[in-house]
């Protein structure tokens, strides 16, 4: 029986408890005309498991050869061809629940369904970020009771905000998880001022919430009864071991109009922040997001992506939009003048070659992180590196040496020391020389 065979793959998928809560009651009414006829114990059960298990129950079923398979639920003791229900239906009230199901069901906006921890592209300027996200998902006491996170648009605060969301419900469909735009926030607030329903709304957060997610509480500058209330929530949340997690365009010391007190709740546990990635996590996350766009980039090309769109990863996927949709008018050929088209495009201009550029360049040509070009080590897997990336960055730019230098944390005279030392290798190792001609190339192409 094909409900049999289903129910064995989610078996296998899902936690026990969540499979025996909320699998096992299902039961097959008939297979007719490719819908899928599931008796489930009550109209609540039903809503609850369509909101939430519907997509991986249609999955297990395609995996077993049935595609265009639709799941139709029912109530349990129809004597009839079932009924199906409406997919947005909402239980009345007073309808009875299966124990120790909340009073309240999550509550959130769209979850973008990429925005995944899987998906999200892990590097040294977002490490601490995601795994305060992971940690906070596994209920780690290490990240405190409140997580901050800053950064500028693009970088991904949503993407981690939207994986807590996707991880936790995934793993704890029971957990009441509630996430608002700051905005969203303060308009429901205004809205239970004008139609006299503050105490639902209070009893909403303070009483029906287990982890609370707000993005860009920025936008609250001189909303001070917003501000107010969002900070009695946390102080209620924070002091009961609830979990929450806020984000913003910025520190919270360069917040403006912004409470002390409530400032002061926010950074209660930890903050953090989100720096533009180096050029090692671009140059993956160009790849990835060519794949999801089913492009076929070399790794020139990637390079040139990578080099040249430094800022907003939203950047990076819509070059790549206009790179696929400009290819399909040429005959789906992609070269280096499409791409310098397209960056030109969604850039402005290409930016300027900088000793910094060709260091990030340096850095992850040699597999060597900036950190380490920076730091005090003598080893040559680094100083070479360092060396190279003085020289290059000597030729190529009109940085004086002591800018050179500050970019690497040196001063003027170890710079002009790398370059004589660089500049002697090239004439008596080929290898050597040939190194710098392909790192050269690289420079050209920035």
């Amino acid at each position: 029986m094909v409900w049999e065979k289903v129910k064995e793959s989610l078996k296998s998928t899902l936690a026990g408890n969540i499979y025996d809560l909320w699998i096992e009651p299902l039961q097959f009414v008939q297979l007719q005309e490719e819908k899928l006829y599931l008796s489930s114990p009550d109209r609540f059960f039903s809503a609850y498991v369509k909101q939430n298990f519907l997509e991986i129950i249609e999955e297990k079923a395609s995996e077993h050869g049935l595609s265009s398979l639709r799941i139709v639920f029912c109530e349990s003791g129809s004597k009839s061809l079932p009924t199906p229900i409406a997919m947005k239906h909402t239980p009345k009230r007073g309808q009875l629940r299966l124990p120790s199901v909340p009073v309240n069901k999550s509550r959130f906006k769209a979850l973008h369904p990429r925005y995944t921890f899987d998906e999200f592209m892990v590097g040294e300027s977002n490490i601490l970020a995601e795994s305060a996200c992971r940690s906070m998902v596994a209920q780690d006491d290490s990240v405190g009771p409140c997580l901050y996170i800053n950064s500028s648009t693009g970088l991904g605060k949503s993407h981690l905000t939207h994986a807590v969301a996707h991880q936790v419900l995934a793993q704890s469909p029971m957990t009441r998880l509630h996430y608002v735009t700051a905005r969203q926030f303060a308009a429901e607030m205004v809205r239970g001022i004008k139609t006299n329903t503050m105490d639902d709304f209070k009893s909403k957060y303070l009483e029906h919430c287990d982890i609370l997610l707000v993005e860009d509480v920025h936008s609250l500058t001189g909303k001070k009864k917003t501000q107010e209330e969002l900070n009695e929530v946390l102080d209620s949340l924070i002091k009961s071991g609830k979990r929450v997690i806020v984000t913003a365009n910025s520190a919270p010391r360069d917040l403006v109009g912004i409470d002390n007190e409530f400032r002061s709740r926010m950074t209660s546990g930890l903050v953090t922040s989100i720096q533009p990635p180096d050029i090692a996590t671009r140059t993956r996350i160009v790849e990835k997001k060519a794949a999801q766009q089913q492009l076929c980039l070399d790794e020139e090309l990637v390079q040139y992506l990578a080099n040249n769109i430094r800022g907003d990863v939203r950047q990076i996927e819509s070059a790549l939009r206009a790179i696929r949709a400009k290819a399909r008018l040429v005959g789906g050929h992609v070269d280096l003048d499409l791409l310098r088209e397209v960056v030109t495009t969604i850039v402005g201009v290409e930016q300027q070659l900088s000793a910094e550029l060709i260091c990030e360049l340096v850095s992850c040509q040699f597999n060597v992180s900036m950190d380490a070009l920076r730091s005090k080590s003598r080893k040559r897997a680094i100083t070479f590196p360092r060396q190279v990336a003085m020289y290059l960055a000597r030729k190529y730019t009109d940085d004086s040496l002591a800018d050179i230098g500050k970019v690497l944390h040196r001063d003027h005279s170890t710079v002009l020391h790398a370059i004589k030392v660089v500049s002697n290798k090239a004439i008596r190792d080929t290898s050597i020389s040939a190194q710098l001609d392909l790192l050269s190339n690289k420079v050209k192409q920035l």
